[in-house]
């Protein structure tokens, strides 16, 4: 009997024991939960916009400063590199390339390939001539001009995803028959444009004080960024160049997407080679003979894989700036102008090198 009242006795002891264990396992939690709470980032300490926004445009700040080393190490050969007359003539000169190399970067994003840009850009331009000798009003010449355009891009549109070709395959055909039918249509002479008004498409300004080609470059890259930051059709661009298969399993639209980039690539062009109809007055067969490797150069240089599934809108268009300071340099400082495609090509190679080693890296 006394060891089962000891026994008795000693149980209230041990709950105690139990409770204060309990109590202090209690506080060691609050504790450890107090102190995840204070390693929260609290709103005050988030990062700042710009900390983020180097974060995510790194690449494309590292081209934008590449660009101003190339202008300075220019200027030591020709002062007159960093005059606002030669700055403006880059910006004039850069501006349909910007224009085509978006429409591009739409299109490498999503695994393909568009090479059908330069003929893209020389067929506008002479179904734009033959218009304005038809003496339509340019808005009518506009509006014709960039319906050519949106066929080539629904044709590649329409190939490669409802046929199922190769898009190498499909804008390497479109390329030849393009290139073909710019010749074909005026027998390869040029035309003159007579419009007296056609000139405010891109020498005019809309907003006062910015001129119209500077204007619809700006408001391309910063529509087009934005769709690709922030709605869903820009997600899905880049899910598509990452992995289709595993996008079409999602229940994404991968053919009305890669449909859609053509024709938005196609569209591009054809407004390009009307911009630079507006500045030159005068249509070629050859006009973009060069520009479709220039503008998948830029997107390269710019940051893009031709893999697909990155890159961005400011990329294209800093890609697009360079190659066009590249080229106003070499006239300036008295290089033959055949040494053009070899100094690109060396940059390209050096942005690819980059690109690869910043991946390996990460």
């Amino acid at each position: 009997t006394n060891s089962m009242r000891c026994r008795c006795r000693a149980r209230p002891e041990w709950r105690r024991e139990d409770l204060r264990m309990g109590k202090q396992e209690g506080s060691m939690t609050e504790v450890v939960i107090d102190q995840r709470a204070a390693d929260r980032p609290q709103p005050g300490k988030r990062a700042s916009l710009v900390v983020r926004l180097t974060r995510i445009y790194r690449t494309e700040i590292a081209i934008a400063m590449a660009i101003v080393v190339l202008l300075v190490g220019i200027s030591f050969w020709s002062p007159y590199v960093l005059t606002w007359g030669n700055l403006a003539n880059i910006a004039q000169a850069a501006a349909p390339l910007i224009l085509m190399s978006l429409g591009v970067f739409l299109v490498i994003a999503t695994s393909g390939i568009d090479l059908s840009v330069g003929s893209t850009f020389s067929l506008t331009g002479m179904v734009a001539g033959l218009c304005f000798s038809a003496a339509l009003p340019w808005p009518v010449v506009c509006l014709i001009s960039l319906g050519v355009g949106l066929a080539v891009g629904a044709i590649n549109g329409g190939l490669v995803t409802v046929v199922g070709l190769a898009p190498f395959v499909v804008t390497l055909i479109t390329y030849a028959i393009g290139a073909s039918l710019s010749f074909v249509i005026t027998d390869g002479h040029s035309i003159a444009i007579a419009d007296p008004n056609f000139w405010t498409l891109n020498g005019g300004e809309m907003i006062p004080g910015i001129t119209n080609f500077v204007l619809f470059c700006a408001l391309a890259v910063i529509a087009l960024e934005c769709v690709l930051r922030k709605l869903v059709v820009g997600r899905w661009v880049f899910a598509i160049g990452s992995n289709d298969k595993a996008a079409r399993l999602l229940g994404i639209p991968v053919h009305g997407v890669r449909f859609g980039v053509y024709v938005a690539s196609g569209v591009a062009a054809s407004f390009a080679s009307l911009l630079s109809l507006s500045y030159i007055s005068n249509s070629e067969s050859t006009a973009g003979a060069n520009l479709m490797l220039q503008a998948i150069a830029a997107c390269v240089i710019g940051g893009a894989s031709l893999f697909g599934g990155t890159g961005s809108a400011i990329g294209a268009m800093l890609g697009a700036i360079m190659i066009t300071v590249i080229q106003n340099g070499v006239n300036l400082i008295g290089i033959n102008s055949f040494w053009q495609g070899t100094v690109t090509g060396a940059v390209i190679l050096v942005a690819v090198l980059i690109d690869r080693a910043t991946k390996v890296r990460s």
